[in-house]
């Protein structure tokens, strides 16, 4: 299927290999055939929810229909896809890494890096992010695995800390630049990891991280039965709910994870009930919020979950009419200044999703602006985006140059 296609144009050649019709497929997924073609001729943008029950429906992955990974005009600017082989690579010889031409860095130094690192992560710089790790994952490697004998050492188990983070960030540009393959071998080298740096926290992050990607494929069962076994995980550890600020702050991200799960089963009411659980969590904490273990959690991050499980939900009303609740002076809630890049740019790629969904063409396109500039490399290659500024350029007979630019910038070829 063509990169240039649209979700629906790649929705209609999957049916079609199935030889399936338009109500057969409407029959498995449980809407109405209208609803198959509205999607196919491009007048309806589906939920993520939906685009997974329709890729299971065709035995197919959800990237078949998202067109994932994306290259054409955006990789020619920045190149994000040009570190992807070597990453391939790195994860094939994990626990036998090429060798150096010098001894590695220092682990202070390495560790100073890979906070680099996670910061570009959590701001969706993946541009600059992406020659960073295999170097530091090579090095931090060596260190960790320098005379292991299976006894290893303080000095050890701190490097496979700090390698379980270089990992995660592997992961993350991986799924968001759309190889899925990829991104599972690194979560499980992010398991890897972690189990090998004695750190219990660590673990239950990369079992958070793993629940994630089952929820991608639709494993909607399996992630909710490894988030709650996390969470008991956890209580074990810390009896009595006697919790850290850090082991509160992952068992509130644990929850918001299983608000979303419940979601996009079809739960809305159990996912409302997992965001109020969230609230509480955070109240203990101090209403404050926390990057523990790399995880945004707090008020902000609550709310951005909120809107995000209505819409999974299919109720794009309220999602909108959560945000003008929430907002002041007129203006409706945003993510506050200082909240990370990648968490507050998907905030508003769901919003603009919502508003095309009601209708509102210039709100949704003025959303995913605001996206743009607040994490460029996560909006030009997110699907849902993409999607949005498809719809526009098909529901727009003039589409006015600020719209035909994005869509370039995008990489989607306009009519």
């Amino acid at each position: 299927m063509s990169e240039d296609q649209s979700l629906g144009e790649r929705l209609k050649t999957a049916r079609k290999m199935r030889g399936l019709s338009s109500a057969q497929l409407a029959v498995k997924v449980s809407i109405s055939p209208a609803y198959v073609r509205k999607i196919e001729s491009g007048s309806r943008k589906p939920s993520m929810r939906l685009v997974l029950d329709l890729a299971r429906a065709l035995y197919v992955g959800p990237e078949v229909l998202t067109g994932q990974p994306y290259y054409g005009n955006p990789e020619a600017e920045d190149k994000i896809q040009a570190v992807v082989p070597e990453l391939r690579r790195l994860l094939l010889c994990y626990d036998s890494p090429a060798d150096l031409d010098t001894r590695p860095r220092d682990l202070a130094v390495l560790a100073s890096e890979v906070d680099q690192i996670a910061a570009l992560r959590r701001d969706a710089k993946y541009a600059p992010m992406g020659p960073l790790l295999s170097p530091v994952v090579t090095e931090l490697t060596h260190i960790a695995l320098d005379g292991s004998n299976g006894n290893l050492s303080t000095h050890q188990r701190k490097a496979f800390w700090h390698l379980s983070r270089a990992y995660r960030a592997v992961n993350s540009l991986a799924h968001k630049m759309g190889h899925h393959d990829l991104s599972n071998t690194a979560l499980e080298r992010v398991r890897w990891a972690a189990d090998r740096s004695g750190d219990a926290l660590m673990q239950v992050t990369a079992g958070y991280l793993v629940a994630g990607a089952m929820l991608r494929t639709g494993a909607y069962g399996p992630a909710r039965k490894l988030l709650q076994g996390l969470r008991a995980e956890l209580e074990r550890q810390m009896p009595e709910r006697s919790y850290s600020a850090d082991g509160l702050a992952l068992d509130g991200a644990l929850v918001l994870k299983l608000a979303v799960v419940e979601a996009r089963g079809n739960n809305t009411e159990q996912a409302l009930r997992y965001i109020e659980e969230a609230r509480s969590i955070a109240a203990i904490g101090g209403n404050v919020d926390s990057l523990a273990y790399e995880m945004s959690f707090g008020p902000t991050n609550i709310k951005i979950h909120e809107v995000h499980t209505l819409i999974d939900a299919c109720d794009t009303e309220q999602a909108l009419a959560r945000i003008d609740e929430w907002g002041q002076a007129g203006a409706v809630w945003t993510p506050p200044a200082g909240t990370v890049g990648e968490r507050s740019s998907h905030h508003f790629i769901d919003t603009a999703h919502a508003r095309l969904a009601e209708g509102d063409r210039n709100g949704a396109f003025s959303d995913l602006r605001q996206a743009r500039r607040i994490a460029p490399n996560h909006t030009r290659f997110h699907p849902s985006a993409r999607e949005t500024i498809g719809a526009l350029l098909r529901q727009d007979r003039h589409p006015h140059a600020e719209l035909t630019s994005f869509a370039n910038w995008s990489g989607i070829t306009t009519p």
